[in-house]
């Protein structure tokens, strides 16, 4: 087993992730955090994708380190996939663990290179999963987009006509550099402007995904408050041939809608149950899927029950 060097992210860290994706979640909030009922961690916590940002690159570094990325090359293996399981949440100045077992690859019944990976925060288990390259992305098929469109012309915020939510973003190196930063990770691996070097991390844009979920739950006027949300799972598959493809200022079109077999309700529902959302970032005029993502959450009610049984 691989086990990394230790890291810390302070206050200041998750206040840049959170600043740099526009998540305006109480939970990461150094202030408002006391606001959300019945709040058992005792202070902010770190973000998702800031912790899932800092595996990337941990990974990347293992990559070359071992010459890894010549096989991707010579198999095709143009998907990332991530999917992660989340044990428990990550304080300002916890000590960090991320443990990569090693690297296993197997030509039937398709290519793949992957690595089973562990966090730990402070000796505790807080997050477990893997990292795959495949050819073909493992998570959703691509998405229905009939009947919605030009996307660039739809109004931000706006449920579609196929049962989308649409968040529209837009790509900012300077804003991905801050994310890098926030993740513990060097932000000249990919960008430099004396060398026209642009080069989106694979986290950042899904990142994007927390502010558009926030917003979708505003629209339904969710009590951020009273029923807290909290993610225990994401299953992400990034195109990196399309990641290649982005500059600064491209617009990033966001679609979300709760999974086919998830519970009839949405956030605006005090009594809701655990919420399955199915993701997609799409980009350019042909609406490319550059990532697609099944976002799992739970209300914070059902963990802490759970945990006083």
């Amino acid at each position: 087993m691989h086990s990394d060097i230790q890291d810390v992210f302070t206050q200041l860290h998750i206040d840049i992730a959170r600043n740099s994706t526009d998540d305006f979640n109480l939970f990461h909030d150094p202030h408002k955090w006391q606001r959300i009922k019945d709040n058992p961690f005792g202070g902010p916590i770190s973000l998702g994708f800031q912790l899932e940002s800092l595996i990337e690159g941990r990974i990347a570094r293992l990559r070359a380190s071992r010459e890894e990325t010549d096989v991707i090359e010579q198999h095709g293996l143009h998907f990332s996939n991530y999917q992660f399981t989340f044990a428990n949440v990550v304080k300002p100045g916890q000590i960090l663990q991320v443990e990569i077992k090693d690297s296993q690859f197997k030509t039937e019944p398709e290519p793949v290179l992957s690595n089973r990976i562990v966090v730990k925060a402070d000796g505790n288990l807080a997050l477990m999963g893997y990292k795959k390259e495949t050819a073909e992305p493992l998570f959703l098929p691509n998405p229905n987009l009939a009947r919605i469109g030009e996307l660039k012309i739809q109004p931000d915020r706006c449920f579609l006509p196929n049962g989308f939510f649409l968040k529209r973003k837009f790509m900012m190196t300077s804003n991905a550099k801050n994310f890098l930063c926030a993740s513990l990770r060097d932000q000249t691996e990919y960008f430099d402007e004396l060398q026209d070097k642009v080069k989106f991390p694979e986290m950042f844009p899904c990142a994007l995904l927390s502010s558009a979920l926030l917003e979708k739950a505003l629209k339904w006027l969710h009590d951020f408050e009273r029923n807290p949300m909290v993610y225990t799972s994401h299953k992400i598959s990034i195109d990196r041939r399309l990641l290649a493809q982005l500059r600064s200022n491209d617009a990033l079109h966001i679609l979300i809608k709760p999974a086919q077999d998830c519970a009839a309700h949405d956030f605006g529902d005090l009594k809701a149950t655990p919420l399955d959302y199915e993701c997609y970032g799409l980009f350019g005029s042909d609406n490319l899927v550059l990532f697609r993502a099944s976002i799992s959450l739970t209300p914070l009610e059902l963990i802490t029950k759970a945990v006083q049984k």
